[in-house]
């Protein structure tokens, strides 16, 4: 279409734009913020109003959309808006004097606004009563008609590796026929390496007598990840049913998955079969509940730190971040492990790769600094941080606290090495309350009121961020616990026993150990009982007031927790504190906050 559309004195521009443009992948053009294009020269007709508008070629169109043409909606579409302002279009709101910057309803009440005319008026109504209206509208008026698009982002399903479900298939004369229901499951075969052949078979193709009883060949490729998988939570439920995927009576049981937690790149791949899959089975009566999943939580994917070095073009010289600006350079991505601190081993660059093994410098203060961004972790980016060197140094369990203390589950954390020093020295503390050296310090003393508070005060909390899944503040407070329970110097066997109990599913190794040997256990800390907070310890017995003299605060008093105001006001005017803000002034007033603040008016 777009040659048919593009005019006689328009192809030379269009044709300069379509090739500046057809290397970028579809992805690319959905998340770059950029807007381009070319006027192709035609006019098309705008079937409400009758009048032409100008067609013009965008990158921001996809081609996997609809019919990869779009008639613009600036006056309600931010992208179209953006087009249209770019180059100076014209936008044209269905309602005359309607402010085409704002949106065509008000998010707060869900209502329509400023998306009318005289003859279709959706002004105040409820969105989908709006949808219902204007389809009504356009096919009354016989210029168009209704039609739903599904988006689906098909998954090829035959793959050439070795790890997947062999596919039950054999070729009898080059003609692939199914293998008899007797001779599955088909396991997969021995292979001497996980690579193609030499001829550029998969992997499959090494295997010795890969072929049926009869002699046929048996098919080479293997399913995809999300083939067992779609249906994997389902076997689950009866593993050991020969006769069945699950027997009726699993199922009714079971019934489905109660919390899947995935990354949002399972959305079109996993998660997507997975209910094809489940919808199958339940149309035939094999399964009990129509959905597969009741609750998803989308955790937030871990980015890494990127480092790039800057090569001068045509050049095998490399110019340090700083001096960048001098030259005509082309970043590139470097392996994240040769750098430190951002600045580059330049012996490791060179034996990085052969083609930098003669490489030229351009330092700055004698050292070559790197420049960085935060992106997504990947092989390509050289930015993966591989997590066995970090357990070999740290060891299993700092590694998975650093995880959850990164941020909130569901948002994206960016990696930085250097916060798992912080990570580690909390486990050293935490082990520090039950040895000195090779001293056991865990005793039968009954513990203070603080460590109670301090304790319970933590399984309250950890209790409850677990049920909403906020792991990284259960982690803070962890933290707090051990340096209050630290500055106590409370060994009391009963407060460290609940303590290891509610950090064992956050550091399971350390708890294990210490749980056999600091506290004599003989049973895993896996079947302790989890403790229940008792409000009793948390009652606080003093409040803190802070003093202020006209609104700014000077000091603190503590006082007893039942202190009426009375006397709270007595005590901090009495304050020593109080002395050099009283001086030579009236005190025009005194309000007291209740558990929190004093504050004094002078004049």
């Amino acid at each position: 279409y777009v040659a048919q559309v593009t005019t006689p004195d328009q192809a030379e521009a269009v044709k300069a734009y379509l090739d500046s443009i057809k290397h970028k992948t579809e992805r690319e053009r959905m998340i770059d913020k950029k807007v381009s294009g070319v006027f192709t020269g035609s006019y098309a007709v705008n079937p409400l109003t009758g009048k032409n508008i100008p067609v013009y070629v965008s990158d921001y169109v996809l081609a996997g959309y609809g019919t990869g043409a779009i008639m613009a909606v600036p006056a309600h579409d931010s992208r179209d808006y953006a087009f249209a302002r770019h180059f100076d279009l014209p936008i044209i709101p269905l309602i005359e004097g309607c402010d085409v910057s704002e949106q065509s309803f008000d998010a707060k009440s869900g209502r329509m606004i400023n998306s009318a005319s005289d003859e279709l008026n959706l002004n105040g109504m409820e969105v989908k009563d709006a949808i219902a209206a204007t389809k009504k509208f356009i096919e009354e008026k016989g210029i168009g008609r209704v039609k739903v698009n599904y988006r689906l982002r098909d998954a090829i399903f035959s793959r050439q590796r070795y790890w997947g479900e062999p596919f039950p298939v054999y070729y009898k004369d080059g003609i692939p026929t199914l293998m008899d229901e007797s001779k599955l499951p088909l396991l997969l075969p021995e292979v001497d390496k996980y690579l193609p052949t030499e001829t550029g078979e998969p992997p499959l193709g090494r295997a010795k007598n890969w072929v049926t009883e009869d002699g046929h060949p048996i098919e080479l490729n293997t399913m995809p990840g999300f083939a067992g998988s779609s249906a994997y939570y389902l076997r689950y439920m009866d593993p050991h049913n020969d006769e069945a995927l699950v027997s009726k009576e699993a199922d009714e049981y079971w019934r489905n998955v109660d919390l899947y937690i995935g990354g949002t790149e399972h959305a079109t791949g996993h998660l997507i079969y997975s209910r094809f899959w489940n919808k199958f089975l339940y149309d035939l009566g094999y399964v009990c509940e129509s959905e597969p999943f009741r609750k998803l939580i989308n955790q937030g994917m871990i980015q890494g730190r990127s480092n790039f070095v800057y090569r001068i073009q045509g050049t095998n010289t490399f110019v340090s971040h700083g001096l960048k600006g001098q030259y005509d350079v082309t970043p590139i991505h470097v392996d994240v492990n040769i750098v430190s601190n951002d600045i580059l081993d330049i012996d490791a660059f060179r034996a990085w790769r052969p083609e930098y093994s003669d490489a030229e410098f351009v330092l700055e203060d004698g050292k070559y600094v790197c420049g960085w961004a935060v992106e997504k972790m990947s092989k390509s980016m050289f930015n993966v941080v591989n997590p066995d060197d970090i357990v070999a140094r740290y060891g299993a369990d700092t590694l998975r606290l650093y995880e959850m203390f990164l941020g909130p589950l569901e948002q994206s954390k960016p990696w930085d090495t250097n916060g798992i020093d912080g990570v580690n020295r909390f486990l050293k503390k935490l082990w520090g309350l039950f040895y000195k050296g090779g001293s056991l310090l865990v005793d039968d003393s009954q513990p203070s009121a603080e460590a109670l508070k301090s304790l319970h005060k933590l399984i309250k909390k950890v209790t409850g961020d677990i049920e909403t899944f906020s792991y990284n503040t259960s982690i803070a407070a962890f933290m707090i616990c051990v340096n209050e329970l630290t500055s106590l110097k409370c060994h009391s066997r009963a407060v460290l026993s609940d303590l290891l109990v509610i950090l064992a599913p956050f550091a399971p190794h350390i708890t294990e150990e210490l749980w056999h040997s600091a506290l004599g256990n003989d049973t895993t800390i896996c079947d302790a009982k989890w403790p229940e907070w008792d409000e009793k310890h948390l009652v606080e017995s003093t409040v803190n007031y802070a003093v202020s003299f006209n609104g700014k605060a000077r000091f603190n008093i503590q006082v007893a927790a039942d202190t009426p105001k009375d006397e709270v006001e007595r005590l901090a005017l009495s304050n020593e504190g109080a002395a050099k803000w009283i001086d030579g002034k009236t005190i025009r007033k005194v309000i007291v906050v209740p558990n929190k603040i004093v504050n004094i008016v002078v004049s």
